[in-house]
């Protein structure tokens, strides 16, 4: 597919190095001639210095010719005007990203009017990510399949855990419907087998029905109290996300921030949540504040090492769910001894959405992958696909079905019935079928057979 992208930004950069590995011929404009040599070096994709909302640049890029067009500068503006010219000119589809909470509050009318395929606002996804995970507060991650009617969620094992030395064979036989999908041990990431056994220290991935994951979640002493206080540090573009889908719940945030104007402005757009001016990295005003009488703590600074030095400080003073906004996970790798409990990292949540986006127009029959997340540091793919009509996964016992190595079919959605799958069960036209694997670039569900 011929991919232009417009921006060599964080997230700009992230999507050069997804989908070039996907085979896909990219062209990079930016206005800066630094970043476009540097990430034609790095990346096997040309690069055009210019304004990607310039008509002329567009016709050096070939946008004419493009499959997809994906503005992802750091001007909403740019972007919605660079994606309407894309458009015209002639790409087939087009996406924009918008962070603007203005722009959010109309994002269904922006896109149909205006013709542009897909509007995406990273904050937007952090946020929602963040709440989530505030469902599940002793989960890691939390994602949602089949209409959030199955979940995905990262656990750690730890000590004392009832499930240390236990067989997944055992675990299928006495949790039935809950199932473990990837193990991550140390740095290794593995689909496990029957003959697979829990350790200490482990991190799984397991998967269920929302209802049968909460009983699990209390059978195997794992928090199960609901989060009904958090405190937030940063009031930026995600914290007034997390604070409009806040108002609906039970869950009274308090938000700490700097900028004296910018508190004021939260503080009128939501009446009912506490809003402190102050500096949040600073250890005395979380005394002050006293952090450790909240269920949650949220670090949304616009600095890596401050959420970081935040979430630990959070961690070590018994604030039992921390979630950490990071850009650069990188950081993670160099200080072995900090292991914050949940990442959040909004450029690649916005790359996977825009790569799921990719994936599910990678071929002219029009392919079917319906959701799309990176788990285990991106190293496990998660995917729903859609059966489409005489596919030849079709009427096949899956004891039967040839398919790739590192695979598991984790989950079948039948009309309104959730299939835990074993092998005597077929995959049938219509069904949406749940895929984790090692493997990399499935964009049809075929791509499972050897």
């Amino acid at each position: 597919m011929k991919i232009v992208i417009v921006g060599g930004g964080k997230v700009g950069e992230v999507l050069c190095r997804e989908l070039t590995s996907e085979a896909n011929d990219i062209v990079l404009i930016d206005k800066n001639p630094v970043i476009v040599e540097r990430m034609m070096n790095k990346f096997d994709i040309m690069g055009i210095v210019g304004n990607g909302a310039s008509y002329d640049i567009q016709q050096e890029a070939g946008v004419a010719n493009a499959d997809i067009f994906l503005a992802v500068s750091e001007m909403d503006e740019i972007n919605i005007i660079a994606a309407i010219l894309a458009k015209q000119i002639g790409a087939e589809y087009t996406v924009a990203r918008v962070r603007n909470p203005e722009y959010s509050q109309q994002l269904n009318f922006v896109r149909e009017s205006l013709g542009i395929s897909l509007l995406i606002n990273p904050e937007l996804s952090a946020a929602r990510d963040i709440f989530k995970i505030f469902k599940y507060p002793s989960a890691l991650s939390v994602e949602s399949f089949a209409s959030n009617r199955v979940s995905l969620i990262e656990l750690e094992i730890q000590e004392h855990s009832p499930l240390i030395g236990l067989s997944l064979k055992d675990f299928r036989n006495r949790f039935g419907t809950i199932l473990v999908c990837a193990i991550q041990r140390d740095s290794e990431v593995f689909i496990p087998s029957g003959d697979s056994f829990i350790q200490k220290g482990d991190r799984i991935h397991i998967t269920g029905a929302y209802e049968d994951i909460s009983t699990f979640l209390k059978i195997t002493n794992y928090i199960t109290k609901q989060v009904r206080s958090s405190l937030i540090v940063g009031g930026g573009k995600i914290a007034y996300y997390l604070l409009d889908m806040l108002k609906t719940t039970k869950i009274h945030p308090k938000v700490i921030e700097v900028n004296e104007d910018r508190a004021k402005f939260l503080s009128e757009q939501f009446p009912t949540a506490t809003i402190i001016h102050a500096d949040g990295t600073d250890h005395d005003v979380l005394e002050e504040e006293m952090l450790t009488n909240y269920d949650a703590f949220v670090s949304l600074t616009g600095i890596d090492e401050e959420n970081l030095i935040l979430s630990v400080f959070a961690k070590h003073r018994g604030v039992r769910k921390v979630i950490t906004k990071m850009s650069r996970t990188g950081i993670l790798k160099v200080l072995k001894n900090v292991d914050p409990q949940s990442i959040i990292t909004p450029k690649q949540i916005v790359a996977n959405e825009i790569v799921q986006f990719v994936r599910a127009r990678a071929n002219t029959k029009g392919s079917n992958v319906e959701a799309l997340y990176r788990v285990a540091d991106n190293q496990v793919e998660a995917l729903q696909f859609r059966i489409e009509r005489n596919s030849r996964v079709c009427g096949i016992p899956l004891s039967k079905l040839k398919t790739k190595s590192n695979l598991l079919i984790a989950f079948i959605v039948r009309g309104e019935k959730l299939i835990y799958p074993d092998g005597n069960d077929q995959l049938e036209p219509h069904d949406r079928v749940i895929v984790v694997t090692t493997q990399k670039n499935f964009d049809d569900i075929i791509d499972i057979l050897e």
